[in-house]
């Protein structure tokens, strides 16, 4: 009986075949909606190749995502704290089972396998420092203040309220992780600009996101232009704060000037190199919260003068 023979075929790819990148949606109150203005630009690698299809953010993007910031602020402020070291936990978690995934984007936006490994590792790292923190810095930084009646006078530490974060451009996860952790760990809910030139990490965290029992509109992600965007993350009203990652002075100056109309307080997280530990401190955390102070009679004098 004739031996059968396997025929294996081989199936080539065409060089003229036409690439179907990846749209990457972003990510407001939970969901992933696509920019509102119908506009998109190609990121690209070192050698100039297209990377994907990234949303170009709009003015009405931000004021979507500002509302969506500012109705998940009330629940997510009122969960203990011991609840949000939980959450941040378990953000942590899920970024540890997608290592993979985040080590293979880093390296398509120009870092080399060690890089991109060591900063998925020190991303984990970050989140799980700050879970750490939750229900810590109250204890740390607030205190019973020296008075010298018959009262207790306490500070206590509450959140800013909605945070517009303009992540880093030059740390497209590790960065972003670092900012965002600190702004939403004291309770605050932030509106977050990705990097316009790596932004590829920035939606595929949103995505860790919406599965890690953040409640959604606490993390608003939107890509796009910084010059076209800071302008509205900076002059939008319902918008408390601003955290600026990123080094352009000229920018920087331009949204210290739009923050006067309703006070916002602005705050320069710039960091040359994510990778050193000496950007991870609770003191980010600190600097946006607000100080509440209270005073209470340590005993109440009735009419007859004594007290009761």
């Amino acid at each position: 009986m004739a031996e059968k023979k396997t025929i294996k075929k081989v199936v080539e790819t065409p060089d003229n075949r036409l690439e179907v990148l990846k749209t990457y949606k972003m990510y407001m109150g939970g969901k992933f909606p696509r920019t509102e203005s119908g506009r998109y630009y190609k990121p690209l690698n070192e050698q100039g190749k297209a990377l994907a299809n990234m949303c170009l953010g709009s003015r009405k993007d931000v004021r979507n995502a500002v509302v969506a910031a500012r109705a998940a602020f009330s629940g997510w402020s009122g969960k203990t704290a011991y609840n949000r070291a939980q959450i941040l936990y378990r953000i942590a978690e899920m970024l540890e089972t997608r290592k993979a995934q985040f080590i293979e984007e880093l390296m398509q936006q120009g870092s080399s396998k060690k890089q991109a490994n060591a900063e998925v590792l020190a991303s984990i790292e970050a989140m799980v420092y700050y879970a750490g923190w939750a229900d810590k810095y109250q204890q740390v930084f607030s205190g019973v203040n020296p008075v010298s009646g018959s009262y207790f006078n306490f500070s206590v530490y509450e959140p800013t309220g909605v945070v517009s974060v303009i992540a880093p451009e030059n740390s497209s996860l590790l960065g972003l992780v670092s900012v965002i952790a600190s702004t939403i760990v004291g309770g605050n809910t932030a509106v977050v600009l990705a990097s316009e030139n790596k932004p590829l990490c920035s939606i595929t965290f949103a995505e860790v996101l919406a599965t890690s029992d953040v409640p959604g509109g606490v993390v608003n992600v939107i890509t796009g232009k910084l010059k076209e965007l800071a302008e509205y993350m900076a002059s939008h009203m319902d918008v408390n704060a601003i955290v600026y990652a990123r080094a352009d002075k000229k920018i920087e100056d331009q949204i210290e000037s739009l923050s006067v109309k309703n006070l916002k307080r602005v705050h320069n997280f710039f960091v040359s190199d994510w990778m050193r530990e000496a950007h991870l401190s609770p003191y980010r955390i600190i600097d946006l919260q607000e100080v509440k102070t209270t005073w209470h009679p340590i005993e109440v004098i009735g009419a007859s003068g004594s007290g009761y």
